[in-house]
């Protein structure tokens, strides 16, 4: 099976687009380093990466864990709260969607932390 990084370089740099971030936001946010979100993004390296570094860097943007190994793959990347390909039972899909929405929050509360920062307290 080939592995296309183009088309995942593609879309994260629209879904980094969608949100008007920086590339260090994203790395910031997704706990993998700039070197290697500049590598992805730009494509100039093409080399195996884990598939914990797509699922964390898919999180961060908001998307389903296993979408850029979807697109990574050729194959259409699963909607948000699908349950992970590779879980069988229930408790653990549903835990999936918990740690997704848990993701999403966090982000918003980073975004509302960062309007506070920039415009000031709001409550003073």
């Amino acid at each position: 099976m080939s592995e296309d990084w183009a088309a995942v370089a593609k879309t994260i740099n629209e879904r980094v687009n969608e949100l008007g971030w920086k590339q260090r936001e994203l790395a910031e946010r997704s706990q993998v380093s700039q070197a290697i979100v500049r590598e992805i993004q730009n494509h100039t390296v093409e080399r195996k990466r884990s598939d914990r570094t797509l699922e964390a860097l898919a999180v961060a943007l908001g998307l389903h864990p296993q979408h850029l190994l979807a697109v990574l793959h050729g194959r259409i990347p699963p909607a948000l709260g699908q349950p992970r390909e590779d879980m069988e039972d229930a408790v653990s899909a549903r835990l999936a969607v918990i740690e997704q929405r848990l993701s999403q929050i966090t982000d918003q509360l980073a975004d509302l932390t960062e309007l506070i920062r920039r415009d000031g307290d709001p409550r003073g």
